[in-house]
């Protein structure tokens, strides 16, 4: 494996680890100093990053996450840790934007992510060549990244000429087929559109290239649910089919079948019925094989169980708390949640795995186990807060009001960093004031507690801190509709009304601010 060098190096003393880095080779010598990641925060600090790249001549490689968020754990435990990616990295200027640092959401606007975790690679002369999907496995994220290193053109070039019938290289058709569409935020197409855009690319690939060809299938059956994007005929189902039944194929397109069962399954087979259940038993026999392969991280693993379930779902109300599901699966649900909390050591990994466990165990029914899970990784998460909102989730869903309150609550006062507190508040007031709409001094508390940190963040008008706020608004609008409620959107009004007028005039989060207020205004 990648990072077996280092391990072995741990306890060498400093002479013998040079003397065994220069044996091993540049791969082991990266892996020892891992990526240069530059942090940004401002303009200036993304400024100076592009100028090293123009320098350089290399493009820019764009993390964008923050340090509770689980699939951006997964990445740290799985791909920014391997030596083949390390030594990747010397090829771009590799910047890392927290978003929890301050000025960081004004940075999220400008380069359009959202998203936890969001990586785009960019030309130095600012062209985005592709963003790259963060739910593959790390040998297929190293292989997107050398195609777009390779002289990779924009991908808004490479989708322009695809619609016009332009032919494509067989480089720009994996591109399209990789790219991160869950990520895009209008940047190819809208939202929208985005169903209709993979149909057509699924339709012109030329289908000599029998993985990136598929690969596109899929993605546009996975945006085809509920009656838009692609009307699956016979031989779709067919190919599907045969995807299903052939491991090494199932093993290249692991991140889909895994991600995209539930509504691919749905596309193909929109009514319940003997279709429906044997396309499921289909996957569940493809998943089983991932679930069971030793090349895959655990959280890919723990991906396939919670399919299986999900897929068991199908058919049965959302909001079942106790679905029915067979014996043998919930027994494999118990049992790999317990494997991952002995086995886990590395801190990223248990954030990424044992989060998804308590997920997985939540959705199988079983609660008890997912919120004891959950409570014995309080003191051994770095994070522990997220892990406390999902307790407060699961009490919640179980009509445990005081308790889930309590979780929210802890949570939000266990948050750290100003986008993170945010959101995290938004979360708490929104529990309040749907559990607890009496409780008008506490709601009040928690928006005049957001309130003043937003008048300490620089950015706290912009993307993500911007929609937490929003939220708030909107809650404590409904809330205040139902009469009785005016003289806290009041004073509220005139707290909010003191950080808009120290936002400066030409800013436009005073815009985002005062249309805040007013709404407040309006509702009061």
């Amino acid at each position: 494996m990648p990072s077996s060098p280092r391990l072995a190096l741990r306890h060498l003393a400093a002479p013998a680890v040079l003397a065994a880095l220069l044996a091993l080779g540049p791969l082991a010598q990266a892996a020892q100093a891992g990526v240069d990641w530059r942090m940004a925060a401002s303009d200036a600090d993304i400024g100076s990053a592009f100028a090293q790249a123009k320098a350089e001549q290399k493009p820019v490689l764009l993390y964008w996450g923050a340090g509770w968020c689980p699939p951006c754990n997964q990445l740290k435990a799985t791909l920014f840790n391997r030596a083949d990616f390390i030594e990747r990295s010397r090829s771009v200027v590799a910047v890392q934007i927290d978003g929890d640092l301050p000025g960081a959401q004004k940075l999220a606007g400008r380069f359009k992510v959202r998203g936890y975790p969001t990586m785009v690679l960019i030309a130095a002369d600012g062209l985005e060549i592709t963003r790259l999907p963060g739910e593959v496995d790390a040998p297929q994220v190293l292989a997107v990244l050398q195609l777009g290193l390779s002289g990779g053109r924009p991908i808004k070039a490479v989708l322009a000429d695809a619609r016009a019938g332009q032919p494509l290289s067989p480089a720009e058709w994996r591109l399209l087929s990789f790219y991160a569409w869950d990520l895009d935020e209008d940047q190819l197409a809208p939202a929208a559109e985005r169903a209709a855009t993979l149909v057509d690319l699924a339709l012109a690939c030329p289908p000599a290239q029998t993985e990136t060809a598929l690969r596109l299938l899929l993605r546009a059956l996975a945006e085809s649910d509920d009656g838009k994007g692609l009307r699956a005929d016979a031989a779709t189902v067919t190919r599907v089919r045969a995807l299903l039944a052939d491991p090494a194929a199932t093993r290249l397109q692991m991140d889909l079948v895994v991600n995209a069962a539930a509504a691919i399954v749905k596309a193909l087979a929109p009514t319940p019925g003997p279709q429906r259940q044997s396309l499921v038993a289909a996957f569940d026999s493809a998943l089983q094989r991932l679930q069971a392969d030793a090349s895959l991280s655990r959280g890919d693993r723990l991906g396939a169980l919670g399919a299986r379930v999900e897929l068991a779902r199908i058919g049965q109300p959302k909001d079942r708390l106790a679905p029915r599901l067979p014996a043998v699966l919930l027994a494999e649900v118990r049992a790999q949640a317990e494997r991952d909390d002995t086995q886990i050591s590395d801190p990223y990994e248990r954030q990424a795995v044992i989060t998804g466990d308590a997920q997985v165990l939540a959705m199988a029914g079983m609660w008890r186990q997912s919120d004891a899970l959950l409570k014995a990784n309080l003191p051994r998460s770095h994070s522990p807060y997220y892990l406390m909102s999902q307790l407060g989730s699961n009490a919640r869903k179980q009509g445990r009001k005081a308790e889930a309150l309590d979780w929210f609550g802890q949570a939000y006062a266990g948050s750290q960093g100003p986008a993170t507190r945010l959101q995290w508040g938004a979360s708490y007031l929104s529990a309040l004031v749907e559990l607890a709409p009496a409780e008008s001094s506490r709601i009040e508390q928690v928006a005049a507690q957001m309130f003043a940190e937003a008048a300490t963040d620089p950015a706290a008008f912009h993307e993500r801190s911007a929609r937490s706020l929003q939220r708030v608004g909107s809650k404590l609008t409904a809330w205040a509709a139902k009469g009785g409620r005016d003289p806290v959107l009041a004073r509220l009004r005139t707290q909010l009304d003191g950080v808009c007028a120290k936002l400066p005039a030409d800013d436009p989060q005073r815009a985002t601010c005062g249309n805040l207020a007013q709404a407040l205004a309006a509702a009061g």
